[in-house]
C-alpha cells in the first residue's frame, strides 16, 4: 500500500473536500446542504489571513481524510489556543494511525500559531472517536453545545 500524505489543502481540493464534509456529516447522523460550501471554503481558507486550516489526508491522489482547526481565544486561560472543528477519515483510512499522524501534524501547527492547548468536540455516540482520543492522551469535560438560529 502506498503511504498516505497530509498536507494543506489546495483550491484543487474543494470538490472533494466538500464530499468528505457530506461523508462525515452523514457518519455524525448530521444534515448537509452543499450549496454554497465550495465558494464559502474558498473564501475562509485561502485568504489572506485565513478564518480556517484545513489539512487533507491524500492517498493515489484523492482524498481520503481531512482537519480543520483555527485559532481562538479563550477568556479563562486569558490565551488563545486551537479549536479543532473536524477530524475525518473514511472508513476504509480508519485504524492505519493517520489519525495520530493529523493530530501530531495539528499540534505542530498550533505550536507555530503560538498556542499550547487544542480542544475539540464529539458526539457521545462517537465510541470510536473517543477511544481514539483517550488513547492519544486527551480528556474531556461535559458540557451541552447550544445551537441559535439568527
Amino acid at each position: 500500500m502506498k503511504k498516505a500524505t497530509i498536507r494543506f489543502a489546495q483550491r484543487e481540493d474543494l470538490d472533494e473536500l466538500v464530499n468528505l464534509c457530506e461523508e462525515h456529516a452523514l457518519y455524525e447522523k448530521a444534515d448537509f446542504s452543499k450549496i454554497n460550501k465550495k465558494e464559502n471554503l474558498s473564501v475562509y481558507l485561502f485568504s489572506e489571513e485565513p478564518a480556517l486550516y484545513c489539512l487533507v489526508v491524500e492517498l493515489n491522489s484523492r482524498l481520503i481524510g481531512y482537519a480543520t482547526y483555527m485559532k481562538q481565544f479563550s477568556t479563562w486561560d486569558a490565551n488563545f489556543y486551537v479549536y479543532m472543528d473536524c477530524l475525518f477519515l473514511n472508513d476504509k483510512s480508519r485504524g492505519l494511525g493517520l489519525g495520530v499522524e493529523l493530530m501530531n501534524q495539528i499540534k505542530k501547527e498550533s505550536v507555530k500559531l503560538g498556542c499550547d492547548l487544542i480542544q475539540w468536540q464529539t458526539p457521545t455516540f462517537n465510541t470510536g472517536a473517543i477511544k481514539f482520543y483517550n488513547k492519544i492522551g486527551a480528556h474531556s469535560k461535559n458540557k451541552e453545545r447550544f445551537f441559535l438560529d439568527l
